[in-house]
């Protein structure tokens, strides 16, 4: 039995997911077999985000090679990488309609191309599905090897983003297996061809507000 007496009528109420655009996506979601890091990394504005029929597609599985302690996703063995993946990515953004959509992945340290021939594969089938629709790309540092970094840029999406995450102090900590000049070296790289790089930081970490400059600054050279 509740014991009413420890209910705090005040405190706010945590909706349930619902909505006819929300049940689109999750419907769009599951029926493709697709991974979203909305789900995969426990995003709490989840159904503010589906609410309004918009949602960031994972590819490459759900498992991460990579451990950083900010993230919700699963870390491990990955599987092979699902072939019908990127049609059925493809096929998704054609049924939500998107004007723009964002892609992202785990890592995949265990392959020998990082993903990037996956990433290259996912980017051309939304564009041949969807040609009036914008690509955002969200990838991982490929550990800053311009050969993989080269196949993911000669697709063209509009924009390629990596984030820092966080300030340079706190990375080791932070990301663990990643290295900040290792991220800004992938930043610059991306900038350097023409595409439109793109990069974010958490807050709230312990940064100090003169690293968060440092870090913009970093950004901009």
């Amino acid at each position: 039995m509740i014991d009413k007496r420890k209910i705090d009528p005040n405190k706010p109420k945590i909706k349930l997911p619902s909505g006819k655009s929300y049940i689109k996506v999750k419907n769009i979601v599951q029926e493709h077999k697709l991974h979203t890091i909305c789900e995969s990394g426990n995003c709490p504005n989840v159904q503010e985000c589906w609410g309004v029929g918009t949602a960031t597609f994972l590819i490459l599985g759900e498992i991460c090679t990579r451990s950083c302690r900010f993230c919700s996703v699963k870390t491990g063995k990955p599987l092979a990488p699902d072939e019908k993946e990127p049609e059925n990515i493809a096929k998704s953004v054609k049924l939500m309609n998107l004007k723009h959509c964002v892609i992202t992945s785990v890592d995949r340290d265990d392959l020998e191309d990082g993903g990037a021939n996956f990433w290259a594969k996912t980017i051309r089938k939304i564009k041949e599905l969807n040609p009036n629709t914008t690509i955002e790309t969200l990838i991982p540092d490929f550990k800053a090897e311009e050969k993989l970094l080269q196949i993911v840029i000669n697709e063209k999406p509009e924009v390629i983003s990596h984030n820092l995450e966080t300030v340079r102090r706190l990375t080791k900590e932070i990301r663990v297996q990643a290295k900040y000049e290792r991220s800004l070296k992938t930043l610059e790289y991306i900038a350097s061809h023409g595409i439109r790089a793109k990069s974010g930081i958490m807050l709230g970490l312990g940064e100090t507000e003169e690293e968060i400059y440092e870090t913009m600054d970093d950004l901009l050279m």
